[in-house]
């Protein structure tokens, strides 16, 4: 069933599977503030967990917003969570911190728990956009400093860690900027900041939520743009926004997002690719739609997905005709 919650709106999401249960991060905001759109300077991560990623029992928030000053002080964003060579498990998240004059700086911060229930923050933040490759707040008309949504993984060859990000480039035109930033660490501690894995002039404002996963053998960057953020040609062109997929050419990249194909459209949003008990590859996405009943904000049922070497993309099992997503 549909993971949702009556008092509350959920959407961004992310996971960790301990090999016997699914814990299910999940980013949700008071449905008592009246208007959705308040949800984002009102985030907090919230957990549950699963034996099949279909019946979800929940466990209430386990990380909100530091202390007043603290880079994380307005809001708790996405991230993803690992497990460090210890057994400690390591949660990646965003601090959003909202300006009295205006603007949203986002840098990543971090917490650990022994059994992915209690968590404790570290000291942050521990990364941060840097100017040599990336737009700062108020150099451009962008309202944020965008570098949020960190997706942790072990290097391929065992050489540390890397994180890609929500990102700008410092060039560009201001619609066309989005990139996936980069950075790594020896140890999950300290972390160096990297020219971005992709090119500005893709067509899209920002890359949300990326991940780098394997389907049917292929590496894929998934990724999630609306249609109010992709460039002015790809909107002239009629392209409709959503949760998109790239062909990587290796796990590290680089990321050619300027052949990014749609996988579903933007009613769901901030999709997450995981593998189920089966071996399956599965795809979560929260309803990004809009009722009479207002925001849904809820989270999908796994959607089976396969690789589409004619789309050069992945594609729902259930979709008959894979002409009807361009």
């Amino acid at each position: 069933m549909t993971f949702q919650l009556d008092h509350a709106w959920v959407w961004d999401f992310w996971f960790a599977d301990d090999g016997d249960t699914f814990h299910l991060f999940y980013l949700h905001a008071p449905k008592s503030l009246g208007d959705p759109e308040l949800r984002h300077r009102n985030a907090r991560i919230g957990h549950a967990t699963s034996a099949d990623l279909v019946d979800w029992q929940d466990h209430g928030p386990v990380l909100g917003p530091g202390d007043p000053g603290s880079f994380d002080e307005t809001a708790t964003w996405t991230g993803s969570v690992l497990r460090g060579p210890d057994g400690v498990w390591w949660m990646f998240y965003t601090g959003a911190r909202f300006l009295p004059a205006g603007g949203n700086v986002e840098t990543i911060g971090t917490a650990t728990s022994p059994d992915l229930h209690t968590w404790t923050k570290r000291p942050g933040p521990v990364v941060e956009a840097d100017g040599r490759w990336y737009e700062k707040l108020g150099t451009s008309s962008w309202p944020e400093e965008a570098w949020r949504d960190p997706w942790v993984f072990a290097d391929p060859a065992g050489d540390g860690w890397h994180m890609l990000l929500t990102a700008r480039a410092d060039h560009g035109a201001v619609d066309d900027r989005g990139v996936i930033g980069h950075a790594t660490s020896p140890d999950l501690r300290t972390w160096t900041v990297r020219p971005p894995l992709s090119r500005a002039g893709a067509g899209f404002a920002h890359l949300e939520v990326p991940q780098i996963a394997t389907v049917d053998g292929q590496y894929v960057l998934l990724l999630s743009c609306d249609t109010p953020r992709l460039s002015a040609a790809r909107r002239t062109a009629g392209q409709v926004g959503g949760v998109w997929s790239v062909p990587a050419p290796a796990v590290m990249g680089p990321y050619p997002v300027e052949d990014a194909t749609l996988v579903i459209e933007e009613s769901s949003y901030s999709g997450r690719l995981v593998e189920d008990r089966t071996g399956r590859t599965v795809l979560l996405a929260f309803d990004n739609s809009t009722t009479d009943d207002g925001f849904a904000g809820s989270i999908s049922d796994p959607l089976p997905v396969r690789w589409s070497p004619e789309r050069h993309g992945i594609v729902p099992l259930a979709l008959q005709n894979e002409g009807t997503q361009k």
